[in-house]
């Protein structure tokens, strides 16, 4: 058995990068929402002025509705296109399964950047979606709405997470037990109920993992919008990187931030006490 001594000694590196790398930097942003700005100047005086501000002007209310709208869309696409696509390859692939696999987890090799700009090229009014249009006579001219717009947002960042809402359920559905499916069927339970009464609860745990994967990280997300959201798909985190860049407001960036990690905080607990309440029944 090891020592007190040396589990300390061990144990004390992580607990300084976190200290010094996660917890300072939070605590920092945290003391400047209360400070304010004038005259250009950082004024150290604690008050509660840029948090009234974040809630009684309407532009925050409408960007934060707008940024909550966009990523609960993405959490819902995701999970549309990551589950049964994670179901198919653990229950109906075969032979193919790692061919499959490795197809699905490809794009996490390329770049975000990369592939924000091929979205842009493809929405794009000489893009390949605007030329396929007009080419079967859908439309007339470019469809300008495609791009620079919420719908270009949610597709762009529904193409880059939904492989983070693939794996945890692909993971979860990898680990039911065969048998009991297996004694599913055999008791004469149809394939939809042996779904639903077997395989998806039990798969709960992926599913509620993949969905807050895609959720928290398409709140945080400021490069789908500046690349193809334009001024309809600005989201929060564009609005925080203004504020601290060219507008010089740290302060009311740093509550706009604050409110952000309280959301992400709140979601993340209640997920937790939804999976261990689930896995109690």
């Amino acid at each position: 058995m090891y020592s007190n001594a040396y589990k300390k000694l061990v144990s004390l590196p992580p607990l300084l990068w976190v200290g010094l790398f996660l917890l300072l930097p939070y605590a920092l942003m945290l003391a400047h929402s209360f400070w304010s700005v004038h005259d250009g100047m950082l004024v150290r005086q604690p008050d509660l002025h840029n948090y009234v501000t974040l809630f009684s002007k309407p532009v925050y209310a409408a960007v934060l509705v707008r940024t909550m709208r966009i990523a609960a869309a993405v959490t819902l696409c995701s999970l549309l296109l990551g589950y049964p696509l994670a179901y198919y390859l653990s229950f109906h692939a075969g032979a193919s399964k790692e061919l499959l696999y490795q197809l699905v987890i490809v794009p996490l090799w390329v770049s975000y950047l990369v592939r924000g700009y091929a979205w842009k090229t493809i929405l794009g009014s000489d893009g390949v979606l605007n030329g396929f249009l007009q080419y079967l006579h859908i439309t007339h001219g470019p469809v300008s709405a495609l791009l620079y717009s919420p719908f270009a947002v949610v597709l762009m960042l529904t193409h880059i997470y939904t492989p983070f809402v693939f794996l945890p359920i692909y993971a979860s559905l990898e680990h039911i037990p065969r048998p009991l499916i297996e004694a599913s069927q055999d008791l004469g339970a149809a394939p939809p109920r042996t779904f639903l009464r077997v395989i998806l609860p039990l798969s709960l745990p992926g599913l509620l993992a993949g969905a807050t994967f895609a959720f928290v990280l398409s709140l945080g997300d400021f490069l789908a919008p500046l690349l193809v959201g334009g001024p309809s798909g600005t989201m929060i985190a564009n609005l925080v990187q203004s504020l601290f860049g060219a507008a010089y407001d740290w302060p009311l960036g740093a509550a706009i931030s604050v409110f952000i990690l309280v959301i992400t905080l709140a979601l993340l607990a209640l997920t937790q006490r939804v999976e261990k309440r689930w896995s109690f029944e």
